[in-house]
């Protein structure tokens, strides 16, 4: 081919590239066409094939995890190792204010209305409720273990699914651990976290202290995951790929820690209560409960609510018949775990319910039908649940020597847990 001819093609083919060159860029130019952009955006996510066994278990068991809200009344008070006065029924020593003074979390575990949590979510309160993400519903402590950190809930008016309980026993390191809590309150309600089970049988040691304020150094075997547990997580649910619940988060460990050197730091350990160390609080919670004793109960409510609404007079409550006050953590006796925390009694009235049973000054009231009263409030609100003749079952603190009497805390002495019946009755309030 001629030398002429070989630069007339390639003339050409640069002529062409050129023109088309101008085309593209005179299209890229204008604007797109509607169906263009349409297959860009227009686009689906086939969720058979983006869903596996974690997101089915989390469906599963999303909506029985609740939150519990934990409130304290708190009042002035005065006297001797902090104990101010008060008068039967009535709350003590000035105007009482209630204050939200924690929060957690809980899982749904019967159709009856029951929610299994930590202890320390509850510990304290004068009154307990549970938050399904819309409303709010009184709950009591019905079984419960301080030292093993369990607690469970009835909360009847509650309507949610009951979650399946698993065999923390067949638990496998290195399985899915899925948590579902409330970290910081109803601002993440219901979070999902998802890791491994990263150790079973962690032997946890901590100072702890018996349901009545008694102090003790207990040990617990625990499960260790790397799920992230953060601040209101505890009570809620530690779930595996089948949705059954296997524990209970309880505590993280974060910052330096003592166990190692000062520059090493921990993160991601977490530790859950075994779902079997908890089965033996819901049997017991199951066989305490009575559906027609709770639907007296929720009558009772509505009618105390109804009458205090109205100003309704109350003389005609039984009462035990005593003058008391909070004995609580102001307290140093308290504090140093020589006495329990409950309301101790300054004065038994003659004649009175508390003196026919036998109850005396300077006893602590700690327990009333099986629910722990850590204030004259709690005390309170169980006396109100009755009428007269009924008996009720009292749990007090008997100490060595009367503590009322007591020079210093070291004069107290040891002492004993004792049960008394009381039937109620009712009684004038003495003359102010």
């Amino acid at each position: 081919m001629k030398k002429s001819n070989i630069c007339g093609l390639i003339a050409l083919v640069l002529t062409l590239a050129m023109v088309l060159s101008v085309a593209i860029g005179a299209n890229a130019a204008g604007t797109l066409p509607a169906a263009e952009i349409d297959s860009i955006l227009n686009t689906t996510t086939d969720t058979n094939k983006t869903s596996n066994a974690v997101t089915e278990a989390v469906a599963k068991v999303f909506d029985s995890v609740v939150l519990v809200r934990n409130y304290t009344t708190t009042r002035s008070s005065s006297g001797y190792y902090g104990w101010g006065w008060g008068y039967g029924n009535d709350f003590g020593g000035g105007q009482g204010v209630e204050r939200l003074a924690g929060f957690g979390s809980g899982t749904v575990v019967t159709e009856y209305g029951h929610v299994l949590t930590n202890y320390h979510v509850v510990d304290g309160a004068t009154r307990v409720t549970v938050f399904d993400g819309e409303n709010e519903y009184a709950a009591d402590v019905v079984a419960f273990d301080e030292d093993k950190d369990v607690a469970v809930l009835l909360a009847p008016e509650l309507k949610l699914p009951a979650v399946e309980l698993g065999d923390s026993d067949s638990l496998q390191v290195g399985e899915t651990a899925i948590v579902i809590g409330n970290p910081m309150s109803e601002n993440f309600f219901r979070t999902t976290t998802v890791g491994v089970i990263s150790s079973l049988d962690r032997e946890i040691r901590s100072q702890s202290v018996d349901k009545y304020g008694r102090r003790g150094i207990t040990t617990n075997s625990m499960i260790q995951t790397d799920a992230a547990i953060n601040n209101g997580n505890s009570g809620g649910g530690l779930f595996n790929v089948l949705g059954q619940l296997m524990g209970i988060p309880s505590m993280v460990y974060r910052g330096s820690n003592s166990l190692f050197s000062s520059s090493a730091s921990v993160e991601s350990i977490g530790m859950c209560v075994p779902i079997n160390v908890a089965k033996e609080y819901i049997r017991e919670a199951l066989e305490k409960y009575d559906a027609d004793a709770v639907q007296k109960d929720l009558d009772q409510r509505a009618s105390e609510n109804n009458r205090i609404s109205a100003g309704t007079d109350m003389t005609d409550k039984p009462r035990l018949g005593i003058t008391m006050t909070t004995l609580n953590e102001s307290s140093s006796a308290v504090a140093n775990g020589i006495l329990p925390r409950g309301c101790i009694v300054r004065e038994v009235e003659t004649g009175s319910p508390a003196e026919a049973a036998g109850i005396r000054e300077g006893d602590i009231i700690v327990e009333v039908d099986g629910v722990v009263v850590s204030d004259s409030s709690a005390l309170q609100q169980e006396i109100l649940k009755h009428n007269a003749d009924d008996t009720v079952s009292v749990k007090l603190y008997r100490a060595e020597n009367n503590p009322l009497e007591a020079e210093y805390v070291s004069d107290i002495g040891d002492g004993d847990y004792m049960d008394v019946d009381v039937t109620l009755k009712v009684m004038e309030k003495p003359a102010a």
